[in-house]
């Protein structure tokens, strides 16, 4: 249960849909569920707006089924898994319901959610190499209910290609320009848009570009004004923090 899951609930005691005994028995689950290896915070949607997200980097693929199948037991409708290799995905698929994008490493349990954010969130990548970064901003978004337009092989390169998008970037919300080499998408986007610009380095690059910080240090030096900057490769952030901002509206 997110906030916005919670705010239904009580417009529906108000509303006399459910009572509120039934209320209190949804709101009555532990603070977490130990599982010995891992505590699954179930009060994290409560607290954050977003359910706990599984990382799966380092993690073994039972390890993440059984996290997975905690977090579905407790009443989670979408889970992410990010960084999921293959053979983690073959295992839960074979258990639950997972939609496994292998471009990005990113599995998500159950349904999407309709989106819900005040607008929407663009995603913009430089360069094909920059996909699986870029898609995992784009579906971490969709999956904390937000609408995601994409624009990929938008870089400076070919400066035209983001030009012809100038109106998605200028409706947006926020935008998240993701991009490796010199980063330099990040500033020609911020100047062009009037909300909060999330950039996202990558490691993509030739010997000098350093595995992504040459873009990073671009992109924390840029002069376009609202420009935010994410770590290395952390699609995930970009994509969690540009949600945060797209569902401010809520807390209103």
């Amino acid at each position: 249960m997110n906030q916005h899951d919670m705010r239904k609930l009580f417009s529906q005691i108000q509303q006399n849909e459910i009572t509120i005994d039934d209320a209190m028995m949804k709101l009555k689950t532990e603070p977490f569920t130990e599982l010995g290896f891992a505590k699954i915070d179930n009060h994290r949607g409560v607290r954050q707006g977003a359910a706990e997200v599984i990382f799966g980097l380092g993690k073994t693929p039972e390890h993440i089924l059984k996290i997975a199948e905690t977090m579905r037991q407790n009443g989670e409708p979408t889970i992410l898994i990010t960084r999921m290799n293959e053979e983690a995905a073959t295992l839960v698929e074979s258990e639950l319901p997972l939609t496994y994008h292998k471009i990005c490493k990113l599995g998500i349990v159950g349904e999407m959610p309709e989106p819900y954010g005040i607008g929407k969130i663009v995603v913009a990548a430089a360069g094909t190499s920059d996909l699986p970064v870029a898609e995992e901003a784009a579906l971490t978004a969709e999956a904390l209910g937000n609408e995601v337009t994409r624009l990929y092989d938008v870089g400076v390169a070919g400066v035209h290609r983001l030009l012809a998008h100038t109106e998605d970037i200028m409706r947006a919300s926020v935008v998240i320009a993701v991009a490796g080499m010199e980063g330099a998408l990040a500033g020609v986007v911020g100047g062009l848009a009037d909300c909060p610009v999330i950039a996202v380095p990558t490691s993509v690059g030739y010997g000098a570009s350093f595995g992504g910080l040459s873009a990073l240090l671009s992109m924390l030096n840029t002069c376009a004004s609202g420009v935010s900057v994410v770590n290395i490769d952390n699609g995930f952030g970009a994509g969690y923090q540009a949600s945060m901002i797209n569902h401010l509206g809520d807390k209103r």
